[in-house]
């Protein structure tokens, strides 16, 4: 698969790794984001290491500098290990 654009979710390089350690992401019920993503939505991502993961976990757990200061995002984070 080409890789062409810099903000794809998986480097080239490491694209045929065995990645363990993921993190779920998914809406808590009752949001109001469900009527346009689905109740059903989640997303996928996963990491070859634990340490790895648990640093982007940390990132996606942070209150990120695009939210409005009224705003509070609700998504649910998950670590998960297969």
């Amino acid at each position: 698969m080409d890789y062409c654009h810099q903000h794809n979710l998986v480097d080239p390089a490491i694209a045929g790794q065995e990645r363990t350690f993921g993190i779920r992401v998914s809406l808590p019920v009752g949001d109001t984001l469900r009527k346009v993503l689905g109740n059903e939505w989640e997303q996928l991502h996963w990491y070859a290491s634990e340490a790895e993961r648990d640093t982007a976990f940390d990132d996606m757990a942070t209150r990120h500098g695009y939210s409005r200061d009224t705003d509070t995002p609700t998504q649910i984070l998950e670590k998960l290990t297969r």
